[in-house]
């Protein structure tokens, strides 16, 4: 008789090592958040919590590169102005 695990006991670790042990910090901002929503959210949608939480971690990297993109454009604008009112 061999014992058999259910695929989300094995899988669910393994992708939380592969998502957090991959990532270094630079990388991992906006994953773990959108990871954890993503496994919740997956978890209640016919029970793919890992399938949630690798797309939420990827949406999640995106919407933090989209917000520090625009910040660094809403800081360079902000030095412009201040450098145009120098001028004056």
């Amino acid at each position: 008789m061999t014992l058999t695990m259910p695929k989300q006991w094995l899988a669910a670790p393994l992708a939380v090592l592969l998502l957090l042990g991959g990532a270094n910090g630079a990388q991992a901002k906006g994953c773990i958040k959108g990871a954890t929503l993503g496994a919740v959210a997956g978890h209640f949608a016919r029970h793919h919590a890992v399938l949630g939480a690798a797309a939420g971690c990827v949406v999640g990297h995106h919407m933090a590169k989209k917000k520090q993109r625009e910040e660094e454009k809403a800081r360079r604008e902000e030095r412009r102005r201040q450098a145009e009112s120098k001028g004056r």
